[in-house]
């Protein structure tokens, strides 16, 4: 369907993996590119893969597919009720499509002057407009819900989407219609994450995040479980839209989603805190997120949060230099992660070297090479580019082989700037929650 759900079989996974603790936040199509990608690095064994392949796909219509992985896991055909399924599936699609005929008469015609151009051009595109005109029914819209959805379990995502945009349009026009409106809505977010149109997954995110956190009629359970699938949906796009691990830091740090992290699925903190490392802007949360890593440490731990608590909370640089060699293991494995592999490495350098050199007046680049996982001629012309490019208040002493920092302590007017730089954004996010209140309180009185 299009609401997440647990589907993802037992396996011994390797020990950084992590698809077995978010399958169940995440609908089974979601899952297909997790296994992919495990079966392309080999990171359980071939057969695991199929037979976790297999079992997602007994629920979905994606019969051929299905009958692919039946014969190359088990070396035979695949038996008659799994093929005679084709057949019902193809009949049964070409019914709904029947029933829906007049709406998609109007979505797929092409004319330049088509009226469904020109309705929503005119924004008349909404369900009275095209009952009036066209004599569309309810029964057509239906229709077209479920030959959208039949057609996302086929995996045919491109038309999916299409189809669940108008379909969207008018079920928020019927308002009786609400909730299946909202799982229109994520069943969108899940084919335009699958057909990697980041811009428009992106959109339908801020929209069910919005409608989520206005939903006066769900229980706190409820909401929790919602937020903490959207925190997992969320992650194929932040990782891959241009503007994502900023969009993923302020999200994922506000009050009610970090308390989500915390509570439901504290893994999730491997992927804030790598977005916040490869990201320079976000330096001045670093304290909040640290605060969180403290408080977790206990539920969840990995060589990438483990990083930042040797190096902020206990000072370890031996620790920390330590803990970046496993994060290239963890990294290299981690769908989401793989991409970000060389910011990653390139800035918690830089993390460990701004954190040494604020307790040492000179540093021998040797022992500094030693820390940085970096031989000492790469080490040094490193520390070089970061001098002439101003990141860096220091000069080299090429005798001694030592790195002499300069004074580097920040004047009042750079202080008052870093601690009231977050002021406006969450002044913003207050008088937008106060202003959703309202509007509640406001609709639960009429």
């Amino acid at each position: 369907g299009f609401t997440a759900r647990s589907c993802f079989p037992h396996m011994s996974a390797a020990s950084y993996d992590l698809t077995s603790r978010m399958a169940p936040f995440l609908d089974r199509h979601l899952i297909f590119p997790l296994l992919e990608f495990l079966e392309i690095k080999e990171i359980h064994s071939a057969d695991d893969i199929l037979r976790s392949k297999l079992d997602l796909l007994t629920d979905t219509c994606m019969v051929d597919f299905a009958v692919n992985v039946h014969t190359k896991l088990n070396k035979t055909d695949a038996p008659a009720d799994m093929k005679n399924r084709r057949d019902e599936i193809v009949t049964k699609l070409k019914a709904l499509k029947e029933e829906c005929q007049p709406l998609l008469t109007l979505i797929h015609d092409e004319d330049e002057n088509s009226v469904m151009k020109q309705l929503r051009t005119d924004k008349m595109f909404n369900y009275s407009t095209l009952t009036e005109q066209y004599s569309i029914t309810q029964a057509n819209v239906d229709s077209l819900y479920r030959y959208a959805k039949l057609q996302f379990d086929c995996g045919n995502y491109s038309f999916s989407a299409e189809y669940l945009f108008y379909v969207r349009a008018l079920l928020t026009a019927l308002g009786s219609e609400r909730e299946k409106s909202v799982h229109a809505l994520w069943g969108k977010l899940a084919s335009e994450i699958l057909n990697q149109n980041w811009e428009s997954a992106l959109e339908d995110l801020g929209r069910l995040k919005e409608f989520i956190e206005s939903r006066t009629s769900c229980t706190a359970a409820q909401v929790l479980e919602q937020r903490t699938w959207l925190i997992h949906w969320s992650l194929f796009v932040f990782f891959n839209h241009p503007n994502g691990r900023n969009a993923i830091v302020d999200m994922f740090l506000q009050d009610r989603y970090a308390n989500t992290i915390q509570t439901n699925c504290p893994h999730i903190l491997r992927y804030l805190t790598a977005a916040v490392i490869t990201n320079k802007r976000r330096r001045t949360v670093l304290k909040d997120l640290v605060r969180i890593l403290s408080e977790e440490t206990y539920t969840y731990k990995d060589p990438i949060t483990e990083f930042l608590q040797c190096l902020y909370i206990d000072f370890d640089f031996d620790g920390a230099q330590q803990k970046l060699r496993e994060c290239e293991t963890v990294l290299t494995s981690d769908f989401f992660l793989v991409s970000c592999r060389d910011d990653f490495i390139e800035n918690a350098r830089l993390f460990i070297f701004e954190t040494y050199c604020r307790i040492h007046r000179k540093i021998d680049i040797a022992m500094l090479a030693e820390k940085l996982n970096m031989d000492v001629g790469a080490a040094e012309r490193w520390i070089v580019d970061l001098i002439r490019h101003a990141q860096l208040d220091a000069k080299i002493d090429s005798e001694k082989k030592q790195v002499i920092m300069g004074q580097q302590a920040p004047s009042v007017y750079q202080q008052v700037i870093e601690k009231t730089k977050g002021l406006s954004f969450r002044s913003y996010v207050m008088a937008g929650n106060l202003e959703k209140r309202q509007q509640a309180e406001a609709t639960t009185v009429q």
